[in-house]
């Protein structure tokens, strides 16, 4: 049984996950010949933000008018989660209106109240922990370019972040190789990897931690980076800056990757910094695409928990 919120990657099996990307690649097909059958006519998703993203957003509110809904959009200060109202009561309020949630968050604890005062599916839209809805697309990206996912080699190149740890459980979960280049003090959390080492071994894939990014490059299918700073921690940018600049994706490192290597970024990307323009405007950059996904995979996800 499939389960009723999108939360955390590792809350589904790795075959509810290949279905749902099936599921996002005929949803695509279907839109791109003429526009998909409207299987949420009559719904809507209530979007909760803590924090603003171009992508989430769109993508959300454009997939659900695709198929037939409607999406609501909630800024911080109309809701003011967990401060001006608790979340146990925004939750059990927003069911009585729309038949799905997604909630954009600082604190990954606040997603999880809602889940579990919400009688509506709940969706991670991301937060300080993971950005499942993310990694979904990229697995979908990565499918659609190389036609596969088992055996692939997936080098992360930056701060072991929120994305780095959904990328990190969905490589476990669906057979790709993983390796993750970082500076010392901001690695993957041991948590995260220990989560994540029984869904490796049952892949029987790799995964690999480095200090050097060329070592976590070698041989790499997809090199992926994220912006050094995240929203929330502007404070530290200046010291991040000196802590990962040997942490770039230009020319450089891409020539050290394998043949045929691809490059991906979550966006927005701060150009000069995490990446170069020469490597996300480049031939090998899925970048756009990728962006492009998000709307197709979430389709695949909102048909699964509120058709």
């Amino acid at each position: 049984m499939k389960p009723n919120h999108f939360i955390d990657l590792t809350d589904w099996s790795p075959q509810d996950l290949l279905e749902m990307l099936d599921l996002a690649v005929f949803l695509k097909k279907e839109w791109k010949s003429g526009g998909n059958r409207p299987v949420l006519k009559g719904k809507v998703l209530g979007m909760i933000f803590q924090k603003p993203s171009l992508r989430t957003r769109v993508s959300f509110e454009v997939g659900m008018k695709h198929l037939g809904g409607d999406a609501l959009y909630l800024s911080p200060a109309e809701i003011g989660l967990g401060q001006r109202e608790s979340i146990a009561d925004v939750a059990r309020v927003m069911a009585g209106y729309v038949q799905g949630i997604m909630a954009r968050v600082f604190a990954h604890e606040h997603v999880v109240e809602l889940a579990r005062w919400s009688s509506v599916p709940v969706i991670n839209g991301l937060s300080d922990y993971n950005h499942p809805c993310q990694a979904l697309a990229d697995m979908l990206t990565i499918y659609e370019h190389f036609g596969r996912l088992k055996g692939l080699k997936l080098a992360f190149i930056g701060d072991g972040n929120n994305v780095a740890t959904s990328l990190l459980m969905a490589s476990a979960m669906l057979g790709l190789n993983y390796s993750i280049a970082s500076p010392p003090g901001y690695e993957l959390a041991q948590e995260t990897l220990a989560k994540a080492a029984p869904l490796a071994k049952a892949s029987q894939i790799t995964v690999e931690t480095h200090e050097d990014p060329v070592a976590a490059v070698a041989d790499a299918d997809i090199i992926y980076t994220d912006t050094w700073t995240s929203m929330g921690q502007e404070a530290e940018a200046a010291v991040r800056r000196q802590k990962f600049q040997r942490y770039q994706v230009n020319d450089e490192l891409l020539s050290r990757a394998g043949r045929g290597a691809v490059v991906m970024h979550c966006l927005p990307a701060h150009r000069g910094e995490e990446i170069t323009d020469s490597v996300a405007d480049g031939p090998q950059s899925l970048l756009f695409p990728q962006a492009e996904n998000r709307m197709h995979a979430q389709k695949a996800l909102l048909v699964t928990l509120m058709a």
